[in-house]
């Protein structure tokens, strides 16, 4: 019998990320064959899960999502925040952002039903890159484009070595392996710059190519392969708690 953490289980129906399952366990909306339930529990695919409840099954295939966010967006799954990024895709299906790209920030952000593949892709150390354009308020310098690839110190750190390159006068490509809070703001910030606009233009092997803005995608079959190819090494949650 194959036992899996309570955290994965609801995680893998869609019904939520692993982190949103741990605050509903933790909150005591979850129980498991009709007993409320903490943290740690493991369960079968026989017992019976149900959330404030309603039983959760997962009664449709998994769903992988390519998004084009716009400016002004929220990626949250609370449906209560204003211009949240659920109710602005309005797709049928429950899902859910894997990661995080600012309101005032647009471009590629990965939706999805899969709460295992999000924790695996979110696991910084794994080294996933991120490609972004970014637009500054004043002239580019080869003094910044240095500071800003060896690392800048911001949130009590140092930011990672990191791939950047001038497109033109005020504007720049940077390469990032790991997620900081608004990172590139912050380390523009430091630097004396402010960001007039952000677009994240890749995700690991996923472009956001010619996608219009406000528009979704499924991933193709060969991007979904190469992911799942990246991810397979990387920490699980209960692993590295």
């Amino acid at each position: 019998m194959e036992y899996k953490r309570l955290n994965k289980a609801i995680s893998e129906t869609g019904y939520c990320s692993r982190r949103g399952a741990d605050k509903l366990i933790e909150e005591g909306k979850v129980k498991v064959n009709g007993v409320t339930v903490g943290l740690g529990v493991k369960v079968t695919k026989d017992d019976t899960i149900t959330v404030q409840g309603n039983v959760i099954t997962k009664n449709v295939p998994n769903i992988y999502l390519v998004f084009n966010k716009p400016v002004g967006i929220t990626c949250t799954t609370d449906l209560s925040k204003r211009d949240n990024i659920i109710k602005y895709i309005n797709y049928p299906e429950r899902i859910f952002p894997i990661g995080r790209l600012d309101k005032p920030s647009e471009g590629l952000i990965f939706m999805t039903n899969d709460g295992d593949i999000v924790n695996k892709i979110l696991r910084s150390k794994n080294n996933h890159e991120k490609e972004y354009v970014v637009t500054v308020n004043k002239k580019i310098t080869t003094s910044f484009l240095k500071k800003m690839s060896h690392g800048v110190p911001i949130l009590d750190t140092v930011t990672k070595k990191c791939s950047v390159r001038k497109i033109n006068e005020n504007t720049f490509n940077i390469v990032l392996t790991q997620g900081l809070n608004r990172q590139i703001r912050r380390m523009c910030q430091y630097l004396g710059y402010e960001v007039k606009t952000l677009k994240r233009i890749r995700i690991m092997n996923v472009s956001l190519g010619n996608l219009a803005v406000g528009k979704y995608r499924h991933f193709t079959k060969n991007e979904l392969q190469k992911i799942q190819l990246l991810i397979a090494d990387s920490s699980k949650t209960e692993e590295a708690s």
